[in-house]
């Protein structure tokens, strides 16, 4: 796999596929065809085996996948094998969700810490998670050995968010905060827009409907 250039949208896939082995394997079936993956998550069956078949030979004739070994294998090149310790930069509504969220944990995920510059959320604590005072950003990452943040405040505070998280050993960054982030020098960034996402939901809605 080292040595092949894997296309961008299998790699966009591969969550679906964790996430279809996941709910598979909660349902105590061991092998599953490429067509119950695709009708699972809206593909066909020639896609799936051209995508899985860019990590490694899984299908068994007459059985289909091994659910259970797709999982794990999945999930280690997605890199959730192992546990990922995350903080929430913002506290607001968005914030205090992403804080709460039990689907973490299940995922590799384990969210440690939350920051804010409001003096009457510093202190609090939502789940077992406090929230700390933004200025101890630096430090706390530091102390939990934080990998990445979750960013969820007002658009105009981003950069001095960034500017912070620079002087870290942040490895990575989900942004929430509306302003689109470019590429960081030490930093992987993705940027999670839902207007955006609204916007073409709606170009789909709309094209649909002038076909009509």
């Amino acid at each position: 796999m080292a040595n092949k250039k894997i296309p961008l949208p299998t790699v966009n896939r591969l969550s679906l596929y964790l996430k279809c082995f996941y709910d598979l394997a909660a349902s105590d079936v061991e092998y599953v065809s490429s067509d119950q993956v695709a009708t699972s998550i809206g593909l066909n069956p020639a896609q799936v085996r051209k995508d899985l078949a860019y990590f490694g030979k899984f299908g068994r004739r007459g059985f289909g996948y091994h659910v259970g070994q797709l999982k794990e294998h999945i999930s280690k090149i997605l890199g959730t094998h192992r546990q990922w310790k995350l903080a929430v930069v913002g506290t607001g509504n968005l914030g205090r969700a992403l804080l709460m969220y039990p689907g973490f944990q299940i995922r590799g995920f384990k969210v440690v810490a939350g920051f804010d510059v409001d003096p009457a959320k510093v202190g609090w604590e939502l789940d077992g998670v406090r929230i700390y005072n933004f200025d101890e950003l630096e430090k706390i990452i530091k102390k939990e050995k934080i990998d990445i943040v979750i960013i969820t405040t007002p658009r105009d505070s981003l950069d001095a968010v960034m500017t912070k998280l620079r002087g870290t050993d942040i490895k990575g960054v989900l942004n929430f905060a509306g302003k689109h982030l470019l590429k960081d020098s030490n930093i992987i960034v993705r940027n999670v827009d839902v207007a955006l996402e609204l916007e073409q939901l709606t170009f789909f809605l709309t094209n649909k409907q002038g076909k009509e």
